[in-house]
C-alpha cells in the first residue's frame, strides 16, 4: 500500500493531462453513444489498453452548482445510481481529497461490484471549473469487491458565452474495471454509463 502522496505536484500533473485531453483534436475520436443529452465519444488510451472516452453536453444550470453535484461531497450519492457509497478519507488545502467509494453491478452482474480510491482536486479553468481525479493504490481492499482503476479523469465545466445560465460540460474517463471481463462488455457499458450520467445529472439539478 502506498503513502498519500503530496498533494500539490499530483494536482498539477492531473490538472495538466486534462487540459492536454482537453486539446485532442476531433479526428481522433469515434462516436460511441449518442442520446438527447450526451455525445460519448472515445480513442484507444495510452494510459492502459483500454479507451479514453469523452463526453459533453449542455445543462442548463450554473456552472459552480453542477460542479458541487459532480465533485465528492453530499450531493453525489443522492443521484448518481452507480456510485453506492463514498467517504471522504483524507482532506488537503485547495479543494484536494482522497476518497473511496463503491459502484454498482452493471449489465446484469456482468460487471461485478467495484471499489475504488482516488486522489480529487478541482480548481478552476477559463470561466469554469475542472473537477478531476485519478486512483491511488491505498487502504485495504474490503471484501466482495474488486479495487478498480481510474486512469486520470475529469469534467470541465463552462458558462456557454451566450447563454451563461447554462453549462457546456465535457469529461474524460478512463477506468480500468480489473477483474476478468469480456472487453466488449466494459465498452458497452461505459458508454451508457456516460450517457446515463448526464440525464441523471439534468434530473437532480431540477428545481
Amino acid at each position: 500500500m502506498d503513502p498519500v502522496p503530496n498533494s500539490a505536484p499530483l494536482a498539477t500533473k492531473l490538472r495538466n493531462t486534462l487540459i492536454q485531453y482537453h486539446s485532442i483534436g476531433d479526428s481522433e475520436w469515434r462516436v460511441a453513444k449518442k442520446t438527447k443529452d450526451a455525445t460519448v465519444w472515445r480513442k484507444p488510451s495510452e494510459e492502459f489498453s483500454g479507451y479514453l472516452y469523452k463526453a459533453q453536453g449542455v445543462i442548463e444550470d450554473v456552472t459552480n452548482r453542477i460542479v458541487d453535484h459532480i465533485r465528492p461531497g453530499p450531493y453525489r450519492l443522492d443521484w448518481d445510481s452507480l456510485m453506492t457509497t463514498m467517504d471522504i478519507m483524507e482532506t488537503f488545502e485547495e479543494n484536494c481529497c482522497v476518497m473511496r467509494y463503491t459502484t454498482a453491478g452493471q449489465l446484469w452482474n456482468i460487471i461485478a461490484p467495484r471499489e475504488f480510491v482516488d486522489f480529487s482536486y478541482t480548481t478552476s479553468y477559463e470561466d469554469g471549473l475542472l473537477t478531476c481525479g485519478i486512483s491511488l493504490d491505498y487502504g485495504e481492499v474490503r471484501p466482495n469487491f474488486v479495487r478498480g482503476f481510474n486512469h486520470p479523469c475529469g469534467w470541465f465545466c463552462v458558462p456557454l458565452k451566450d447563454y451563461p445560465s447554462h453549462s457546456l460540460l465535457t469529461g474524460y474517463i478512463q477506468t480500468e474495471l480489473r477483474g476478468m471481463l469480456p472487453q466488449s462488455a466494459v465498452d458497452t457499458a461505459m458508454s451508457s454509463t456516460l450517457a446515463n450520467f448526464y440525464s441523471d445529472l439534468k434530473k437532480a439539478l431540477k428545481p
